[in-house]
């Protein structure tokens, strides 16, 4: 039984973030862009799982969700056959207009659907680390998404250039009508650093390191690529190349001395809390 489906509706994006896999990702190649059809999701996934899904959001590995072609029309297709189903999205915000964020938000209506908008600071410093990404369009997007009567969070990646802005980040979103405020510190400055990206001062990485539970065991989810393939979580997805049907060679490393390395990074768990769930250093809900 399948509770949630993670699906990624497109491999392209309109950012540039200098430490995600888009950009070191040598076997990526940003020319040849994918967008996920129903026609696709069906191959891997029938009417009747879709029915008794729990929840279905879009992110992904490589792309943003509202650079795909098909994106509005998923979202419909999954609400029409299954009307109490969660739906939910996370975005850099800075792509299409204000009619297509309204549409969004129409859908996006129930009470715990929601859209997650990755805000990484302010006017001055939101672009730093979202490369290409204009803040004012993501303002002016979610404005028209809340207007429709969706639920948007504002999500922020936490470094030295604006971690002075989260009071005033957070003040903003509860003013716009968002209703969630998160920030937390990338756990990607070891393996991918940047030259011009330094982690905050006033935060601590903090690195889980024990035993494997895996979180897509544990929320009965699996995660459709943008090329259709299914995949058991989107850490294990494209450039680490494990289908759903080879995942059980996966699970036979987690008790053994060298257990799978996106396993370990990710889903090491103490106290029932793992390097995932553990990401955030604050959450604040608006009432």
């Amino acid at each position: 039984m399948i509770d949630i489906l993670h699906i990624e509706p497109t491999d392209a994006c309109n950012a540039a973030c200098p430490q995600c896999a888009r950009e070191y990702d040598t076997t990526f190649d940003k020319n040849i862009i994918h967008h996920l059809t129903i026609e696709q999701i069906l191959e891997v996934i029938n009417t009747s799982q879709i029915e008794q899904l729990k929840k279905m959001f879009m992110c992904g590995d490589y792309g943003d969700p509202a650079a795909g072609k098909h994106t509005l029309q998923i979202y419909e297709f999954f609400r029409f056959l299954n009307h109490n189903i969660i739906l939910g999205m996370n975005t850099n915000g800075g792509l299409r207009n204000t009619d297509w964020w309204r549409h969004l938000g129409k859908i996006l209506s129930h009470q715990r659907d929601y859209a997650i908008f990755s805000i990484d600071g302010l006017q001055d410093t939101n672009h730093i680390y979202r490369v290409n990404v204009n803040f004012d369009k993501i303002i002016e997007n979610a404005k028209a998404f809340i207007s429709a009567g969706g639920n948007a969070h504002w999500e922020m990646l936490v470094f030295e250039h604006n971690e002075h802005q989260i009071e005033q980040a957070k003040s903003i979103a509860k003013s716009l009508g968002f209703k969630w405020f998160r920030a937390k510190v990338s756990k990607r400055f070891e393996k991918h650093p940047i030259h011009f990206l330094n982690p905050p001062k006033g935060f601590i990485i903090e690195k889980i390191t024990g035993p494997i539970e895996c979180q897509a065991l544990r929320d009965k989810s699996v995660y459709i690529s943008a090329k259709g393939v299914l995949h058991p979580c989107c850490w294990l997805g494209y450039n680490n190349g494990v289908e759903l049907d080879k995942f059980s060679k996966v699970m036979d490393t987690w008790d053994t001395d060298s257990p799978n390395i996106i396993c370990k990074s990710t889903c090491s768990t103490s106290l029932g809390e793992n390097n995932f769930t553990k990401q955030w250093q604050i959450e604040e809900e608006f009432c």
